[in-house]
């Protein structure tokens, strides 16, 4: 069930709803990888309705998520310049995740915020922001530590990459999510010349989630690591 607060962003009261939104649009995104950073600041508007609604009462909490507003408007119009710097006298998502960080709406903004800067090409200085979300929450804790692996991939720190991939993929393990972090593990690891470990993530992705379409992916690619190291 979802209702209008008094700021016209749509809230999802109900957990189970908001991590339905997400995964039907996390299929998208595996799709189109293209989209990735800016389709993921679709989801993040419906969660921080969510997260507005459920920590409305608390004042930092209830300041946080004004101090977003303009900003998220701005992220949502591709003015990402604006959405991270302010503008008009209204805060940045930067200034946001520096000044409210012990909120849940704080942490929000430095997860927008890092999406932004992925989406600028800076990937360095998108880790920092990326890294102050901490939440308890199924879905963007461990959506957070892939999008952490996917700038270190594209920094070249493949090892530092495989390490938040592998957060991702033991973070609440589920069918909807996890089988793509495991995919993008075996890939640092291919990445690595690791192809042993690639092969067993490979194996483990298939063994637990074998209904899933990245279930034969993963069928592919170890069959072909295995021809090439003799296996």
């Amino acid at each position: 069930m979802a209702k209008k607060d008094n700021h016209g962003i749509e809230i999802i009261e109900n957990a189970e709803e908001l991590k339905k939104e997400f995964f039907k649009y996390e299929n998208i995104l595996e799709k189109n990888q293209k989209t990735l950073y800016i389709i993921g600041g679709v989801i993040l508007a419906i969660v921080a309705g969510y997260f507005g609604y459920k920590y409305y009462s608390d004042t930092q909490e209830k300041e946080a998520q004004t101090a977003m507003y303009d900003a998220v408007f701005s992220f949502e119009s591709d003015s990402l310049s604006k959405a991270l710097k302010g503008q008009g006298g209204n805060e940045g998502l930067l200034a946001v995740a520096d000044d409210y960080s012990g909120t849940k709406g704080g942490q929000l903004a430095g997860l927008y915020a890092g999406i932004a800067l992925m989406n600028q090409n800076k990937f360095a200085d998108a880790i920092p922001q990326l890294e102050k979300f901490s939440a308890g929450d199924q879905v963007l804790q461990a959506k957070a530590y892939s999008l952490i692996g996917d700038c270190y991939m594209e920094t070249k720190k493949i090892e530092d990459a495989i390490k938040y991939y592998q957060k991702a993929s033991e973070y609440k393990p589920n069918k909807f999510a996890t089988p793509g972090y495991m995919m993008k593990l075996a890939g640092a690891y291919t990445e690595s010349k690791n192809s042993k470990s690639a092969i067993e993530v490979y194996s483990e992705l298939i063994n637990k989630y074998p209904t899933v379409t990245e279930a034969l992916l993963a069928k592919k690619y170890k069959s072909r690591l295995e021809t090439e190291i003799g296996e």
